[in-house]
């Protein structure tokens, strides 16, 4: 197998996995974290080795270090490996993910933005979706008639701050997760509910469902429900691990305990909440975007301009949102006909998203 994103959460996850299940591990693709890489390579010893930037080359201790998106390229033309994790943060996954379709291998799917923002262009057949939620979908479903899919979320960093107060809220509290330890940018998208939103609309492409929605669990012990046509709702209730939907990914099934049950009882209750737009702008679009999924192009470029430009100071936290919506707004007419076009609409967009003042 081959790990997009080995040193990032995901990355270790599906590591561990692979030394469970005895996966040889082919290549081990990485950013910035040299140290963690290298400690990955005494561990698994792999033919090909890829990092963020020519800088790090040197500080890697391996023979094959290839670097940058056509490393990550090159990497995948060379392998024999059938499998591909792909657990790269942000629009740089797409590439990987559709050269490793079209060369006949299959993903293990955790970034989002590969089917956000050019899901009408990727074999959904031949991805394997391992976020909780889309695993957990997945594993509801069963062969009777679905009316609605739902994920649940966390509700972020500020889920119960005054709103009054957002507009001045810093980079150190909105990395504040009240569940879990995330990604820098994965915590604010948690915060902004950028990230739901993009889940909605892989769910959009993977499972053909029109009727999509989001709720605020607080616990997030439920990842998602299926309400079925005849009244009945499911939900899969499983503990937050991302070891379990690699495990099914990688093995196709799974007959050994890979997680602890829940404890209902240990639990206690359980609560419930609608996304409220005041508190999360971005939700105001949800139908719009939803009948229009080819504009996640649009909303990646702009949420990854405007994240950045939040982490450097330059603008407040609600105006990641307001920046977003501008050039939802700006591009409203966008439409894709073949994939480049959506490598052109990101470089456009971001240009925008950068000149825009809030």
């Amino acid at each position: 197998m081959i790990v997009l994103g080995s040193t990032g959460s995901i990355g270790v996850n599906a590591l561990h996995i692979a030394k469970r299940f005895g996966y040889n591990v082919e290549a081990l693709i990485a950013g910035t974290n040299v140290k963690r890489l290298n400690e990955q390579i005494a561990a698994f010893h792999p033919k090909y080795v890829v990092v963020g930037e020519k800088e790090l080359v040197k500080d890697v201790r391996h023979d094959h270090v290839l670097y940058g998106e056509e490393g990550i390229v090159e990497v995948l033309h060379r392998s024999k490996s059938d499998v591909v994790v792909n657990a790269l943060v942000g629009f740089t996954g797409l590439r990987p993910t559709v050269e490793a379709i079209s060369l006949g291998k299959r993903v293990a799917l955790a970034n989002k933005e590969s089917l956000v923002v050019a899901g009408q262009f990727i074999d959904v057949k031949k991805i394997h979706p391992i976020d909780s939620e889309h695993f957990g979908l997945w594993y509801l479903l069963q062969d009777r008639p679905v009316r609605r899919m739902v994920v649940t979320a966390s509700g972020g960093s500020f889920r119960d701050t005054p709103l009054e107060v957002l507009k001045n809220a810093t980079v150190e509290e909105a990395l504040n997760h009240p569940n879990w330890s995330m990604g820098r940018k994965i915590t604010i998208d948690s915060a902004t509910m950028t990230n739901k939103l993009f889940e909605l609309l892989e769910a959009k492409w993977l499972f053909g469902i029109e009727d999509l929605d989001a709720i605020i669990e607080t616990k997030s012990i439920i990842h998602a429900l299926i309400d079925f046509v005849d009244g009945s709702t499911t939900a899969h209730i499983a503990h937050a691990d991302m070891k379990l939907p690699i495990a099914f990914a990688l093995t196709g099934t799974v007959t050994e305990p890979v997680l602890e049950s829940v404890d209902l009882t240990a639990i206690g209750s359980l609560e419930f909440r609608r996304i409220d737009p005041a508190r999360y702008p971005i939700w105001q679009i949800k139908e719009d975007i939803l009948a229009k999924p080819h504009l996640g192009a649009v909303i990646n470029a702009a949420n990854e301009v405007a994240i950045s430009e939040f982490f450097e100071g330059k603008i407040g936290f609600m105006d990641i949102a307001e920046k977003t919506l501008a050039a939802y707004r700006k591009f409203e007419d966008f439409r894709p006909l073949v994939l480049n076009d959506v490598f052109a609409i990101d470089r456009e967009v971001r240009a925008f998203t950068h000149s825009l003042k809030v």
